[in-house]
């Protein structure tokens, strides 16, 4: 089986899994899409746009996707420096001059620093209750205050500090070099290009209807309740952009190694190499230049995860074979890490030849064997993931954090072969079917039955969590 093909095969049950997590956790919207070497395999969406309304979340609808800004930031940058119109060592100062007529240390930072996140930059300033929707995103003028307001809380070069004000002042350094606003370049000089139609730097009210409605998260009530869209402003380099899952799975796509034209490979490896890992002590998740670096089950990955307002999401992707995975949702708190990391290792599981336990030997129809069951103890999918059969607890967070893998016996028998022993590792799971061949139970672990359970239908009200 070709990669291509591995990954195709499980789809249907990342479609299974990803519906199943939407409903056990209560996430009003949810948009998945998947691409592999500049194509995309699978786009969906899961939910509503606007719960209240009815309206249901579609593909082409709109999500204010934050910080995956700062790529768009990043890529801004290094096309300026491809062109020789400045240079990442330049020191902020040159470009924002109001650093150094404020007498502030930042303005000595290099463009290089600040995209690192190295340049020991106060977070979000001494007031960041624009955050809470308690005033309004920062103006120029309110940005350069926040700024000067004691804006360097280390020294440059001494630690990684994410910071969504440094990332704010990019967006001015852009503006001084190209002559253009921030939003008029980024969108001449990426999204059309690209054919990004649905993605965008702001807020745009001209859309209003064509954007999802965010919703608050569960940690401090049992219900959410909507949150309005606001403009960021001068903080739109940081945190502005909207967007969809499938316009993110083709930007993210110019980004692999050796397609897309936004950027050379060079730049492409100056973003993307990890410059800072984001605890004192060596850990998995670092951050390069505008991109999150990461590993997922040892494969490296970049991206960036976005939080805003009612919004959480997440795109991931494979510098080197090209998979794009991007997640977003519509809630405080909202699985978008979650998904895209279980998706990637469902894919990832596809794909992998030499794993663990029998393959579906050629003659067998898979079909015949997966579904989703359920007794009073829990429940249980059997999921073809790749050339295997495997058992899947999808409540867990992860899809594959203890599976059984599953070998065919005869027509009406899977045999559990791998997995933890204090389940039931070598005995039996039994089909027992209608004369139409339809499952109507099955017998495994414990020699409990359990039956076939899909999800019920709720009012839009209660699936959100609304209610």
């Amino acid at each position: 089986m070709s990669n291509r093909a591995a990954l195709e095969s499980v789809l249907p049950y990342v479609r299974e899994w990803v519906s199943y997590k939407v409903w056990q956790l209560r996430v009003p919207g949810v948009q998945v899409a998947i691409g592999y070497r500049g194509e995309e395999l699978f786009s969906e969406a899961w939910g509503y746009a606007d719960v209240e309304a009815g309206r249901r979340l579609t593909t082409s609808d709109l999500f204010r996707i934050a910080s995956h800004s700062k790529t768009f930031t990043a890529t801004a940058l290094l096309q300026l420096a491809e062109r020789g119109s400045l240079r990442l060592d330049d020191t902020v100062g040159t470009y924002v001059p109001a650093l150094v007529d404020g007498g502030s240390p930042l303005a000595d930072v290099t463009v290089r620093e600040l995209m690192e996140m190295g340049a020991g930059v106060i977070r979000d300033g001494h007031d960041g209750d624009y955050w809470s929707q308690l005033r309004a995103f920062p103006d120029e003028a309110e940005l350069l205050a926040l700024v000067l307001d004691r804006g360097q809380k280390v020294p440059a070069g001494s630690s990684f500090n994410y910071s969504n004000l440094g990332y704010s002042l990019l967006g001015l350094v852009i503006a001084a070099v190209s002559g253009k606003s921030y939003n008029e370049y980024v969108r001449a000089e990426i999204t059309e290009p690209l054919g990004l139609t649905n993605t965008g730097p702001d807020w745009d009210p001209s859309r209003a209807d064509d954007f999802v409605v965010g919703y608050s998260g569960f940690h401090t009530a049992r219900t959410r309740h909507r949150l309005d869209h606001v403009d960021t402003r001068a903080m739109a380099a940081a945190t502005g952009f909207h967007g969809t899952a499938s316009d993110l799975v083709r930007y993210f796509s110019a980004h692999v190694i050796g397609q897309g034209t936004l950027l050379d490979d060079h730049s492409k490896r100056l973003a993307q190499r990890t410059a800072w890992r984001s605890a004192d002590t060596a850990g998995p998740k670092g951050y390069g230049a505008g991109f999150i670096t990461e590993q997922i089950n040892g494969r490296e990955v970049r991206g960036h995860s976005g939080g805003f307002p009612g919004h959480i999401t997440q795109s991931l992707f494979d510098p080197a074979s090209g998979l794009v995975v991007s997640v977003l949702t519509s809630a405080a708190s909202g699985p978008a890490t979650l998904l895209a990391t279980g998706i990637v290792q469902l894919l990832d599981a596809a794909a992998d030849e030499h794993a663990e336990g029998t393959p579906i030997p050629a003659d067998v129809d898979a079909d015949t064997f997966t579904g989703r069951f359920a007794n009073p103890w829990g429940v249980t999918d059997v999921a073809r993931i790749g050339e295997r059969l495997l058992e899947i607890d999808p409540t867990a967070p992860a899809p594959l954090e203890s599976p059984t893998r599953l070998e065919v016996v005869d027509a009406d028998t899977l045999r559990m072969t791998h997995g933890s022993r204090f389940a039931s590792v070598d005995e039996d799971v039994t089909y027992d079917r209608g004369t139409d061949g339809t499952v109507r139970a099955i017998r495994g672990g414990g020699g409990m039955t359990s039956e076939p359970w899909s999800i019920p239908e709720e009012t839009p009200e209660v699936a959100a969590g609304l209610a």
